[in-house]
């Protein structure tokens, strides 16, 4: 069964800080095509600049023409500490989360070989390095008593419309939470009703095969904590030449890979007498790899100014993800049918295997250093992407053309920004940055602007054979999460507002 019905059920999104949540194809796009640019600590104090800089590993990622400026061989190391928070709103209850974790975004060697100088080349620069671009490691919960709706109501409707045998063993919601809560008795066929029967006043007249009905009834308090881990990050391979240090040029192979899970723990309790309380747990695990190539130029037409141009073809992903779901309930010793009591419940899916491809969009990328004389210099990026160019493709026959059209109809192409700058005294460095991502959706999603933004501060100290920076980077957005719809009500909503804070420490040693 393909996991797009999965998606479709239960899932979420949390689309601003970089920890995204994929509900849908749709929303796996965005997930993995939103990335940030990474880098040193260096070059994350000042906004994350990097497009016309240079003397940097991260221009093995992002620009390889940076890495023409190297004059000497170098080694790095980049550790780090990210903390983030979410602050959820759900039916008038606010409740909030904090996770953080060690990670080591940066890790890379450039080796520099000076040249004879014939025909203006003066050195190249082989660059090879470890970049992370995603961290999805978060946590949120909420909680609140719907006195609209119940996640019963979804089954309902999921599984009217089609007879039993759709939670047959080939049937398509016999491994969806529709079909664990078919196998818990929460939904039943209309048709097994009967006139006569007198133990439940609510239950309706007997009706056809292919509409549904549930004995639970009341308020539900409904709660839930979804949980993420994982990495997207890329292995660099670049070259970077130095023409008469005015001209440099680049390219460079990365290796992308995708490490994602959730967890989620969905519950709802009633006061009723006949239903106590259900528990719905899932568990995703996405992983995948692909491959990009980068090309980018960095001019300097005169000594205070540097004009940068790259650009990276679409990372071509090939996908697996496994799902799995169990649910479980207690009943207090409910007489469903005559002889058939009720108390403890459970059912659980099998692990569901998709297998995929995915093309990201290409990244188009400008920027320009003005320098201040010997006392630093400030920098800006921008960064064009066409997030609706995202596509899905399969090698087994599976046809993702209505996927690839939400994702044309949903999202819109973006630039994002990103300035900074660096201030020096003698061998200290002080440094600053802002950085923009837009909306990537055409309209607002449940009224909520989905850009996300950061702002970053940073000092180093440097000496001919080793160097040493710090940066500190605040990043904000909100984001929005339904877990589940329910056409003819008002589908429960979760609003959150969502903070990251990264400390990292690069240490250098040129040799």
């Amino acid at each position: 069964m393909s996991v797009k019905i999965v998606f479709a059920i239960t899932g979420f999104v949390l689309l601003g800080v970089t920890k995204i949540f994929a509900q849908s194809y749709a929303e796996e796009a965005l997930l993995i095509s939103r990335i940030r640019p990474g880098g040193t600590a260096r070059v994350q104090g000042m906004g994350g600049v990097q497009n016309s800089l240079g003397g940097d590993i991260s221009s093995a990622s992002y620009n390889p023409a940076g890495l023409g400026m190297y004059n000497r061989s170098d080694f790095s190391i980049t550790p780090g500490y990210a903390s983030s928070s979410a602050s959820s709103s759900f039916l008038g209850n606010t409740s909030n989360e904090n996770k953080s974790n060690i990670i080591v975004p940066n890790l890379g060697i450039a080796f520099t070989t000076k040249k004879d100088g014939a025909k203006g080349l003066v050195s190249g620069t082989l660059g090879i390095s470890y970049n992370r671009t995603n961290d999805f490691n978060s946590t949120f919960s909420y909680q609140g008593t719907n006195p609209d709706n119940s996640i019963i109501d979804y089954f309902v409707n999921n599984a009217s419309g089609t007879g039993t045998s759709q939670f047959s063993s080939k049937g398509y919601n016999y491994n969806t939470p529709a079909g664990l809560a078919y196998f818990n008795y929460l939904i039943g066929p209309q048709s097994i009703l009967s006139p006569s029967d007198s133990r439940n006043i609510n239950r309706p007249n007997p009706g056809p095969n292919d509409q549904y009905f549930t004995d639970v009834s009341g308020i539900p308090f409904q709660s839930e904590v979804v949980k993420t881990t994982g990495a997207q990050s890329q292995f660099n391979i670049s070259y970077g030449v130095n023409f008469n240090d005015k001209i440099f040029v680049g390219g460079g192979l990365g290796l992308a890979s995708i490490n994602y899970k959730s967890v989620k723990t969905y519950t709802e309790s009633f006061k009723d007498s006949i239903f106590s309380n259900l528990k719905l747990d899932e568990t995703l695990n996405l992983s995948g790899s692909g491959f990009n190539l980068t090309l980018g130029t960095i001019i300097r037409p005169v000594d205070k100014v540097q004009i940068g141009f790259s650009l990276a073809t679409p990372t071509s992903y090939s996908i697996t993800d496994n799902y799995s779901a169990a649910l479980s309930t207690k009943w207090n010793n409910f007489q469903y049918l005559p002889g058939k009591f009720i108390n403890n419940e459970h059912a659980e899916t099998d692990v569901v295997t998709s297998n995929y491809n995915l093309a990201t969009p290409w990244r188009f990328s400008g920027g320009a250093t003005f320098f201040i004389g010997k006392h630093g210099f400030i920098s800006a990026d921008a960064e064009y992407l066409k997030y609706s160019s995202t596509k899905f493709s399969s090698n087994t026959g599976d046809d993702y053309s209505a996927d690839n059209k939400e994702i044309k109809g949903l999202y819109k192409s973006v630039l994002n920004l990103r300035f900074g700058g660096e201030y020096r005294l003698n061998n200290y460095r002080f440094r600053g940055g802002y950085s923009l991502m837009p909306d990537p959706f055409q309209t607002q999603q449940n009224g909520v602007d989905r850009s996300f933004s950061s702002y970053s501060t940073g000092f180093g100290y440097r000496i001919p054979t080793f160097y040493i920076d710090f940066s500190v980077v605040l990043g904000q957005g909100s984001n929005s999460y339904r877990p589940y719809r329910v056409p003819t009500a008002t589908s429960p909503l979760v609003t959150l507002d969502n903070k990251s804070t990264t400390f990292l420490i690069t240490i250098g040693f040129p040799f």
